[in-house]
Formats: structure tokens, C-alpha cells, sequence
């Protein structure tokens, strides 16, 4: 799915260009609307600004008083960074969830609008950005004579809002919107068939091995981790705890389109693999021959991570005789800090003709991102990814720093304390 952000300040044209290509079919979803339901009324985020502002933001049936709000948040600057720092987190969690039901229904391009997309540095959060840009002039014009806005109510809208051409060079797509509204028509309608044909051969970018709190070693929640991925643009993870399969089933269960279940098995000869795609649980000290048949017995692909690696990977010593009995062969391991570990794996793949993946193998949620799959979408299953595999596929990443396996031993000393759950 393409997730796309449309911006531009107050009078660019944005919202007639939200309208359009909602027209046309497209699921849109504004800040506005997700703002108005974050304070609905008897909401948790009503209640905070209340407790924030006073009584005096409740109008008589309990709902926010719409129009003192804004008085109040464009005369008081410390009003209004005040009420965003309210506002923003749920926001974003109403757009994430709002984004996931759009993918499980198998849309190929939504779009969220968004007005202050550089003010809040959302940018990250999404594939493109679409600014819609207009002269100041011209903007202020729209704005006295289509809304009834006097001239200083304007300016001092305006002047709350970051200057959108100093984001020119930061958009992917620019529609300058000085001109008519069938001018705004024409540019809106030539730019959603470009979207509609990026959408058409979407890539999906994958990480195949990191983990959570369900490994001996991590503590990461694993609503973040997913979290984290969606924010840098993953359309799908493998979680691949540690002889633990329950917390990747629970989220596979949960996001369908968007978790692989997985577990990393240490297998008795003290090496590692991996299977994907897993329903049960393989125990830890199954010998490596047996895991992998058991990996095939589920219908799930056997995945050979860090080959080369010291201890987890047996230093490479069964590497030859693993990699013919696996299906991939992980060539680049974000936590290898020997570059020659991965060049080796590379090689190991090529002479025994197997699929190719990389994987951050993540233990905290800064590692998140640290290594991708690109392939062309497909359906979340073995038989799929495999065949996705085969074709034009890449796939690279950036070397963790050393420090994350300061964070891997305080999770295991973590985990051994009183009181941890």
C-alpha cells in the first residue's frame, strides 16, 4: 500500500485536492477529522484537555468549545504547543489504525492529509509527500473572499504555519496551485494517475529477522517494534524471538498483512535457524537436521541467519552443511560488526544456489530499520515470499553500533530481576 501525505497552508488548495481524489476513489483521511475524534466528547483526550485548559473549553453538552479553543491557541503560543503535545500521539494512533484497515482491505494507494506535516516532522511516516503550493498572496485572497475571513484573522493563521515554499525541495511532488480551480482540477488529477501508477508496481520492504520481549535477551514491547517499522516504511516483519513462538503468533493474529510468525531456534549443535511461517513451537536443543524438518512439516521456510557468526552461527563450521538443507540464506546481519562475516554468507548462498535475505536481527527499538528486503508485493505467506524471493529482489542495510549488545546483557539481567513480567 502507498501511503502517501498531502500538505500545504491554509488557502494553498490542499483540501480541494483531498476532495478530488477522494471523488475518485480513493480512501483520504484528514488531521482534522482524526482531531475532532480524538476530542469527541467522554473521550480520554477530551478529558486531558480539560484537565489541561479548565472547564471553560467545555461547552453545555460536554463536548469542546470548538471556537474558544481556537481563540485561545492562536493568541497564546504556549496555548497551543500545549494542546499538540495533547493532540499529536493520538492522532497518530488514529491514523495508524486507520491506515492498517485500509491495507487488510487491500487498498494499493490512501492518502492522509495533513496541514502541519512539517511542523510536527511527520514526514518519515509516509512513502511521498504531496505539497500543494500557493503565493501567499494569492492564499490570503482564497481566504477573505470563498471563506468571509477578515484580513487579520487570516494573517495570523498564516503566520502560525511554517512557510510552505521553504519545503519545495523537501516534497516529492509539488502541485503549484496560483491559478483557477480548473487549473487546481487538472494538476490534481494528472498527479493521482502518477500515484495510481507508482501504487501499481508497489515494492514492499521486509525486515526477515528481529525480536521482542519474548527472547531471553529483549525487552522490547512488540506493539513498538511493529510501530517503529510502519513509521520507516515496512510493509511487513518477521519476528524471530528466541525458542519463544507465542508473542509472534499473538501478532501475527492481530496484523495478518503485516507479521510473519517466527522463531529462532538453537539448535543442539548450538547454531541457529530460523523458521518462518511457523504454527508450533520447536524446542530449543532439537538437533539442526530435525528442526529444519520440522520447519517443512508446518509448511513454513527454513532460514539460515548470521552463518558465519561466532557462537550463534558456529563460527561458519556447518555452514555447508546447513545451507543445502535451507531454503534462505541471511547475507547481511545488521549485528555482525566483520563485514567479511556477511561477504562470506554472500558467497555461501551463491555456491549452493539459495534465496538471498537480510534481517537487523533488532533486540531494541533502535535497531528497527537497520536492515531491508525490497520485493515486489505479495500475499503474506511461505509459498508467496519464496516466489518474491526468486525475482527482482534487493536488500542491504547499515551496521549496528557495538553499544546494542549492552542493551541485549541488561535485558538479561533485567529479566532475572524481581518483579519482572
Amino acid at each position: 500500500m502507498l501511503s502517501v501525505a498531502l500538505t500545504g497552508n491554509i488557502g494553498s488548495g490542499k483540501s480541494t485536492v483531498a476532495e478530488l481524489w477522494a471523488g475518485a476513489g480513493v480512501p483520504v483521511i484528514s488531521a482534522d477529522e482524526l482531531a475532532r475524534e480524538a476530542v469527541d466528547t467522554g473521550s480520554p483526550g477530551l478529558e486531558a484537555v480539560r484537565r489541561s485548559f479548565g472547564e471553560g473549553i467545555l461547552g453545555a453538552d460536554g463536548s469542546l468549545n470548538r471556537s474558544y479553543m481556537r481563540e485561545l491557541i492562536f493568541s497564546d503560543d504556549e496555548a497551543r504547543a500545549t494542546l499538540e503535545k495533547i493532540l499529536h500521539p493520538l492522532i497518530s494512533e488514529l491514523r495508524e489504525t486507520w491506515l492498517a484497515r485500509r491495507c487488510a482491505e487491500g487498498h494499493k494507494l490512501v492518502v492522509s492529509e495533513i496541514p502541519l506535516l512539517f511542523e510536527t516532522d511527520g514526514k518519515s511516516n509516509f512513502d511521498l509527500i504531496v505539497l500543494v503550493h500557493a503565493s501567499e498572496e494569492v492564499r490570503l485572497q482564497r481566504l477573505v473572499s470563498s471563506r468571509g475571513m477578515g484580513e487579520q484573522d487570516c494573517r495570523r493563521i498564516m503566520a502560525a504555519q511554517m512557510d510552505s515554499a521553504k519545503n519545495l525541495s523537501t516534497a516529492d511532488i509539488v502541485i503549484e496551485n496560483d491559478g483557477s480551480l480548473a487549473h487546481t482540477e487538472e494538476e490534481a488529477l494528472r498527479v493521482l494517475t502518477d500515484l495510481q501508477k507508482r501504487s501499481s508496481v508497489r515494492l514492499l520492504r521486509l525486515d526477515l529477522h528481529l525480536h521482542t520481549k519474548g527472547s531471553w535477551d529483549c525487552l522490547s514491547d512488540p506493539e513498538h517494534v511493529l510501530r517503529r517499522a510502519r513509521k520507516l516504511g515496512y510493509g511487513r516483519i518477521a519476528i524471530t524471538d528466541h525458542n519463544c513462538l507465542s508473542v509472534a503468533l499473538g501478532m501475527a493474529e492481530k496484523y495478518p498483512s503485516e507479521v510473519i510468525p517466527g522463531e529462532e531456534v538453537k539448535t543442539a549443535e548450538g547454531v541457529d535457524i530460523i523458521g518462518l511461517y511457523l504454527s508450533e513451537e520447536i524446542p530449543k536443543g532439537t538437533p539442526a537436521e530435525e528442526t529444519i524438518e520440522r520447519i517443512r512439516v508446518q509448511g513454513g521456510i527454513a532460514y539460515l541467519p548470521h552463518p558465519y557468526a561466532g557462537g550463534k552461527g558456529g563460527g561458519g563450521r556447518l555452514a555447508d552443511f546447513l545451507a543445502p538443507l535451507c531454503d534462505i540464506v541471511e547475507v547481511f546481519n545488521a549485528r555482525l560488526h566483520s563485514p567479511a562475516m556477511n561477504q562470506q554468507a554472500e558467497e555461501l548462498a551463491r555456491v549452493h544456489g539459495k534465496l538471498r535475505a537480510a534481517g537487523s536481527d533488532a533486540h531494541t527499538i533502535g535497531e528497527v530499520g537497520n536492515a531491508y528486503v525490497d520485493l515486489h508485493f505479495h500475499d503474506n505467506n511461505a509459498d508467496a515470499l519464496l516466489a518474491a524471493l526468486g525475482t527482482n529482489c534487493s536488500l542491504g542495510g547499515t551496521e549496528a553500533s557495538r553499544l546494542v549488545h549492552l542493551a541485549s546483557t541488561w535485558a538479561k539481567v533485567r529479566k532475572r530481576l524481581p518483579g519482572h513480567s
